[in-house]
């Protein structure tokens, strides 16, 4: 299946979780905090703590290690508080 992270194609495979994606690649941290812009990536890896929130298809706070990866998604990093317009 092939994505977007931050604007890069990429192929993977399907059954992944957002989170395994990104750390795959290498990256341990997609988010920023609202206060202070400090990087966050996986902490708990079941969805309780809010720390892997990324951007999924334009929807904002999206959890990372809860979203399967799903073939045609864009994914981005989130900065801070994303609220809707």
């Amino acid at each position: 299946m092939i994505v977007r992270v931050d604007g890069e194609e990429l192929v993977t495979e399907s059954g992944r979780t957002i989170a395994g994606l990104l750390l795959a690649l290498g990256r341990v941290s997609w988010r920023t905090t609202r206060g202070g812009g400090r990087p966050r990536g996986v902490f708990c890896g079941i969805g309780v703590c809010h720390d892997c929130l990324v951007v999924v298809n334009g929807a904002a706070d999206v959890r990372a290690c809860q979203r399967l990866v799903r073939d045609g998604d864009d994914i981005r990093t989130q900065d801070g508080a994303e609220l809707p317009s």
